[in-house]
């Protein structure tokens, strides 16, 4: 079908969910008149609660009952649609019927997902797919991965620009003020339920190169633990495990992968999260390792479980409007390269950087999908934000408020 053929330009799949109306808010503020926006879900009723809701511009917005097990109407929507957009997760659960309806419909299509069995099912199935029929499949289009994604990209532009050399020790130290959403804790739970019970799961969890398009092609670089120790950084920064490093991580690298390994071939990446400086902030930074710790495994023991999930938000449920304002990200990415220059990528970003942040990163992706295939990346298949959307995001999120830039250090 072509695109000239479509009902919609876009369409928002999940927008009964907390962060789907965020997302659907978004675009309804900032999409250009006359772009043909429709909102999905598996309820017309809700579906009508939360457009009511919105701003003025999207109270005539088309409502697209789909269920995600019901794979005539995954079909019928991807068909309908130049781009789609869905937040309907746990991904692993639901998430490959819908990539797979837009990989043949040649939808182009964007998610939030940071689950890297998901990615990496995904990519098994429907790159190919994607290929052949010129869909971009874009992952990991909030929080995670984007600052981190194109942070990265900018650093290996600048080192290209100057003749610097290839990408060697490349970190991410990343802090935010933000909460936790349900829907985040139950995709957390199936990320663990999967890597204990699953050996295969359990092994693509410890592979730094799990997401590789070729993984016997990747170098034998070794790459930071996941979940680094406590150290202190060069400005004397103390840091700690940072919870969403094993899935950034993983799209950095195949960002790296899917450009011919354009950031280097001993391109040796992690991430962090920054604490504060002096003695409190080894404390501090030790008992964030150490609860880090504590909770992962008390959320991988299913009587420890029931007892976390008393206290922990259900899905649907997030942080309050208020506590969504006054958050913010800031994650800042240093590099050297081969020849010994030495960068610094600063991405940063009003808003509760999953929520309100993450509304802004995931919409103006949408956006870009939708409306600006002719400046984008002329990729298709399975892909990441740096590979589909590259410098063409980076613009609109810098138009948006956020920060992207480069600085040469000494």
């Amino acid at each position: 079908m072509k695109n000239s053929e479509r009902d919609h330009d876009l369409v928002i799949y999940g927008a009964t969910g907390f962060v789907g109306e965020l997302i659907a808010a978004y675009v309804a503020e900032h999409a250009p008149t006359g772009l043909r926006i429709g909102i999905a879900g598996r309820s017309r009723s809700k579906l009508e609660a939360v457009r009511s809701r919105l701003p003025a511009a999207a109270r005539e917005w088309p409502l697209i009952e789909a269920d995600s097990e019901d794979t005539g109407a995954l079909t019928a929507m991807a068909e309908s649609t130049r781009a789609l957009f869905t937040t309907v997760g746990p991904y692993v659960k639901y998430g490959l019927p819908v990539v797979e309806a837009c990989a043949r419909a040649g939808t182009h299509y964007g998610d939030l997902t940071g689950e890297v069995s998901f990615v990496r099912d995904a990519i098994d199935r429907c790159d190919d797919l994607a290929k052949a029929s010129g869909a971009r499949i874009v992952h990991a289009c909030g929080y995670d991965s984007v600052p981190s994604d194109l942070a990265v990209l900018l650093l290996h532009q600048a080192a290209e620009a100057d003749d610097a050399g290839p990408l060697t020790e490349v970190q991410l130290v990343a802090t935010a003020k933000g909460g936790v959403s349900g829907g985040t804790i139950d995709s957390m739970r199936g990320q663990l339920d999967g890597a204990r019970s699953d050996a295969a799961l359990k092994s693509l969890a410890g592979d730094p190169y799990g997401l590789s398009p070729e993984r016997a092609a990747e170098p034998s670089t070794d790459q930071p633990a996941d979940y680094a120790s406590v150290t202190r950084s060069a400005n004397g920064l103390w840091t700690a495990p940072f919870v969403m490093a094993a899935g950034n991580t993983r799209i950095v690298r195949r960002s790296n992968a899917l450009q011919n390994w354009a950031y280097g071939r001993s391109f040796s990446y992690g991430e962090v999260m920054g604490i504060s400086r002096g003695p409190a902030g080894a404390v501090v930074a030790r008992v964030v390792a150490v609860g880090l710790k504590v909770f992962m495994g008390a959320m991988a023991v299913p009587v420890t479980r029931r007892v976390l999930d008393r206290f922990l938000p259900a899905p649907g449920k997030g942080p309050s409007l208020d506590a969504q304002r006054n958050g913010w990200f800031r994650s800042e990415v240093t590099a050297r390269t081969e020849a010994g220059h030495r960068y610094r990528a600063t991405a940063k970003g009003p808003g509760d950087p999953g929520y309100a942040a993450t509304a802004v990163m995931a919409g103006e992706t949408a956006l870009a999908l939708a409306l600006d295939g002719d400046r984008l990346p002329p990729v298709s298949g399975s892909l990441t934000p740096a590979t589909a959307l590259g410098s063409v995001l980076v613009e609109r999120l810098r138009a948006a408020g956020h920060t992207y830039e480069v600085t040469r250090l000494p």
